[in-house]
């Protein structure tokens, strides 16, 4: 790690610890070094060979036209099994118990912020941990997968269905006007982890209001230029020094 990065991080640390209202907003990086793959990576989900391009696949039209190869792919690429939480996850998960942190607003749809001990999590995409039935709203964890094949069903005889938002659809009101919220009232919002391409979720960036706009990266973005505070480095290694 070069000097200006080491500087960086210790700015970011000050900050921090000047801070009583923090925000972070992440995406894919925060859990790839739990082991999962980035979709948008050189070796992530979109550049592995499938029947059908992935992003196809997670589209609402797909997943009723074929929802056998829909279900396929979801079994086989998006449940997470045996993941971790990581040292980002679990110094947000303690910033929050120390009153500092305020929401952590996430592309991710794994879970493992709330396993490391986050309360306040903004899931934009919705989680691979919840699951129900579209015709009678019965919930399932991800029990429903294991160890079969196909489409599930539920006890009623409806199709059961992942609480993840698919490209096509909208997000979730509520979750969008929470992060909205949580966004202008901070006084620093910290985004990692993520190319700031999907939308609307990338969007929500220009509803911060102050003056300490941090991204931790390891790729440039649309918004690095837009940054009060710009780190190129691991998310691991930012995290466990601040």
């Amino acid at each position: 790690m070069d000097a200006s990065t080491e500087k960086n991080i210790r700015i970011l640390k000050q900050w921090i610890e000047e801070s009583s209202s923090i925000v972070f907003f992440g995406g894919a990086g925060v859990s790839t070094e739990s082991g999962i793959p980035d979709f948008r990576s050189v070796d992530g989900l979109y550049h592995q060979k499938y029947r059908f391009p992935p992003e196809q696949i997670i589209s609402h039209s797909f997943f009723e036209a074929q929802p056998e190869e829909f279900y396929r792919f979801y079994r086989d690429k998006l449940i997470v099994r045996g993941a971790r939480p990581n040292v980002t996850h679990l110094r947000l998960a303690e910033l929050e118990r120390e009153g500092k942190l305020k929401a952590v607003i996430t592309q991710n749809i794994d879970g493992l912020h709330q396993l490391a001990g986050s309360r306040n999590v903004l899931e934009l995409h919705g989680s691979t941990l919840r699951n129900y039935c579209l015709r009678c709203g019965k919930t399932y964890g991800t029990e429903i997968f294991e160890g079969t094949k196909g489409v599930p069903h539920c006890t009623c005889g409806g199709v059961i269905r992942p609480d993840v938002v698919l490209y096509e659809e909208g997000l979730d009101p509520d979750v969008l006007e929470k992060s909205v919220q949580a966004i202008r009232q901070a006084d620093l919002l910290i985004v990692g982890g993520t190319s700031l391409v999907v939308y609307p979720a990338a969007g929500l960036l220009r509803y911060y209001r102050g003056n300490r706009l941090v991204l931790i990266n390891m790729s440039k973005t649309g918004m690095d230029s837009a940054a009060d505070l710009l780190i190129t480095a691991k998310l691991g290694d930012v995290f466990s020094r601040v």
